[in-house]
C-alpha cells in the first residue's frame, strides 16, 4: 500500500484489526477443533476438540462484534 504524497498512514484500530485478524483467527480455531475432534491418531486432540472448537466459537462471536465503522476502512 503505498501513501500519497501529504498522507500520513494511521496505525490500526482494534476495529480493524478484529476485522481482519482476529476474526478469521476465530473461524480457524474453530475449523482446527473439528478437525481435532474427526481424526483418529491422537487421543489428546480427540480429548481437547470440543474445547478447541468452543474457544474458537467465543472468540467469533465476541470478535464479530467489532465491526469498523464505515469510514475506517
Amino acid at each position: 500500500m503505498s501513501t500519497g504524497e501529504g498522507e500520513t498512514r494511521r496505525p490500526m484500530t482494534f476495529r480493524q484489526m478484529s476485522a481482519r485478524y482476529l476474526e478469521p483467527a476465530a473461524q480457524w480455531l474453530m475449523v482446527a477443533g473439528i478437525v481435532a475432534l474427526c481424526q483418529p491418531w491422537s487421543l489428546l486432540l480427540h480429548r481437547y476438540g470440543v474445547t478447541i472448537t468452543l474457544i474458537g466459537l467465543v472468540g467469533f462471536i465476541v470478535f464479530s462484534h467489532f465491526k469498523p465503522r464505515p469510514g475506517e476502512r
